[in-house]
């Protein structure tokens, strides 16, 4: 009983140039998938032209993957456009969760009262943290987003995403710890449990896209 028919020449160059290519590359799963996609549909094609022209299918592939490039080579082009992508994630979560979280905040402060004293004043700073936060979020959205089919995005957008996203998430941790604190220390324990784990919470999943944009730079 024969086995599964092996795969060409061609196919199999084709293939190792891919994954060569694949490894090393982080950011977004979809967007990877999608970059890796379109380099092989292209190397595919490319080998499909000269193979149409006489040449021989191993050689077609061997000129097709060296016309496209090494993949050390064009390995950074795709890694930028992943940094890219993973900025413009991180710009939306950052631009979604510390509105809401702002928002929570005050809103436990009004039903639940907590009494005065560098707790509150470490709250009110960590709100007007959270609130320059969501505006660089917000601008960063807009230029990897709509903004950016008009106007290139700036270089160094996905590192100061990066960056404030680990800010964030510092000031987030720190948050949770001082919220739930002082309206523990008020007696107001629902209110202290409540914004305690929506703030804990969402450190935790800043912090993800913190590290997920870090290591798109290349760091850790």
């Amino acid at each position: 009983m024969s086995g599964p028919p092996r795969p060409d020449e061609a196919t199999r160059v084709v293939d190792g140039h891919v994954a060569a290519l694949a490894e090393g590359l982080h950011g977004p799963a979809r967007v990877r998938a999608r970059l890796l996609r379109e380099a092989h549909d292209g190397l595919t094609d490319a080998v499909a032209d000269l193979v149409e022209q006489g040449v021989p299918a191993g050689r077609a592939a061997e000129c097709a993957v060296r016309d496209f490039g090494g993949a050390d080579e064009v390995r950074p082009a795709f890694q930028a456009e992943l940094g890219l992508a993973q900025a413009r994630q991180t710009a939306r979560l950052l631009a979604c969760v510390l509105p809401a979280l702002i928002a929570c905040w005050y809103l436990a402060a009004a039903f639940a009262p907590a009494p005065g004293g560098p707790a509150v004043l470490l709250a009110g700073l960590l709100g007007a943290v959270a609130a320059a936060g969501t505006l660089l979020a917000v601008g960063a959205a807009a230029m990897t987003g709509a903004l950016g089919r008009l106007v290139p995005a700036p270089a160094r957008l996905p590192e100061t995403v990066a960056r404030t996203a680990t800010c964030m998430s510092v000031a987030l941790a720190v948050g949770a710890l001082s919220l739930t604190a002082v309206w523990a220390a008020a007696g107001e324990w629902a209110a202290a449990a409540a914004a305690g784990a929506l703030t804990l919470a969402s450190h935790v999943r800043v912090g993800s896209a913190a590290r997920a944009c870090r290591r798109c730079l290349g760091g850790g």
